[in-house]
């Protein structure tokens, strides 16, 4: 038999080794390498190879994994002692029956990895009081990017929002300051984009659409204020999710995002050290129909930024529900 997995936004941009590794119980290393050198695990239908790259979307299919006989590994829990519970409740900002939206600080990762000890993922047991699943990711944010993060409640309603992640239902809404000024004040930056991989540590960067690995990015900006032409607000949409994609095109404008070491903005006088960018609004079809609109409060380094500048940072609004949806 074969088992075929949907790969969700969580997984998006990861390396197919890795993610298969901790989506399917039971394989190990060995059996992995394995079934890639015979040819055996396929992507959208071709031979798949561990460092590949997944998108969101992508289909994979390999045989069926015999369960592990001994005891399954733990999931990687956060331990929650009474601060960092109380932490947590207060990101949150919606819940219904359905979902759970947090608004994630800036610097708390999504997920686990080598040498993270404190992520949102690890953190979901607590948020699952009475109900009989325990929360799951079903979209990711940057580690250092803050702002509204959606958590599905069930298994049933992860795979509801997933489909509307992958079918560009959901529409993204993000706030960045820039160091200077964009020459056209509103306008769509369509520029392919290609992963890096630099070690420890990886980056995106222009690529030419002949370029194989190239990946299609397009995000729309549109100026909200601006300082002369040192800095300015933004607002950015993107159209796709590909790694780092805000702070590539922001780049590609020549204005990189206030704060970004890695994409061109050190230190500057009289602003925080820390990425200026946050997932201000988040529109999707709610799983029991409507479409739901949730934005987060901007993060106390950012209003700071604002107010330097002489920006209004205006409240979130109040999260809100009709018009389109799936049922």
């Amino acid at each position: 038999m074969t088992t075929e997995i949907q790969v969700p936004e969580a997984g998006a941009e990861m390396r197919l080794d890795r993610f298969l590794r901790r989506e399917v119980p039971g394989l190990t290393q060995g059996v992995l390498q394995k079934l890639l050198r015979t040819g055996k695990i396929r992507r959208n239908g071709s031979r798949a190879e561990a460092n590949d790259r997944l998108a969101l979307g992508d289909v994979l299919s390999l045989p069926e994994i015999a369960p592990p006989t001994d005891a399954p590994k733990p999931r990687q829990i956060v331990k929650m002692d009474e601060n960092r519970t109380k932490e947590l409740e207060r990101m949150v900002i919606y819940q219904d029956d359905s979902v759970i939206v947090l608004n994630k600080p800036a610097g708390l990762p999504v997920q686990g990895g080598s040498g993270i000890a404190v992520h949102v993922d690890g953190m979901l047991d607590a948020l699952q009081g009475d109900a009989p699943e325990r929360p799951k990711l079903v979209h990711r944010l940057d580690r250092d990017t803050s702002g509204v993060l959606v958590i599905a409640r069930s298994a049933k309603v992860a795979a509801k929002l997933s489909a509307a992640f992958r079918g560009r239902d959901v529409e993204k809404t993000y706030w960045a300051l820039l160091v200077g000024l964009p020459e056209t004040l509103e306008g769509r930056i369509d520029l392919p984009l290609k992963r890096i991989d630099l070690g420890q540590t990886s980056r995106a960067e222009p690529a030419s659409r002949k370029d194989k690995d190239a990946q299609k990015a397009i995000t729309d900006y549109r100026i909200l204020d601006k300082a002369g032409r040192k800095f300015c607000l933004a607002e950015l949409s993107p159209h796709t999710g590909r790694m780092h994609q805000l702070r590539a095109h922001c780049l590609a404008l020549g204005t990189p995002i206030l704060g970004d070491e890695v994409y061109g903005s050190a230190y500057h006088e009289h602003f925080a050290n820390q990425l200026h960018l946050h997932a201000r609004r988040l529109s999707f079809p709610h799983p029991e129909g409507g479409l739901l609109t949730i934005e987060a409060e901007l993060p106390k380094h950012m209003v700071n930024g604002l107010n330097y500048l002489g920006f209004p940072a205006p409240d979130a609004a109040k999260p809100r529900r009709g018009g389109r949806g799936a049922a």
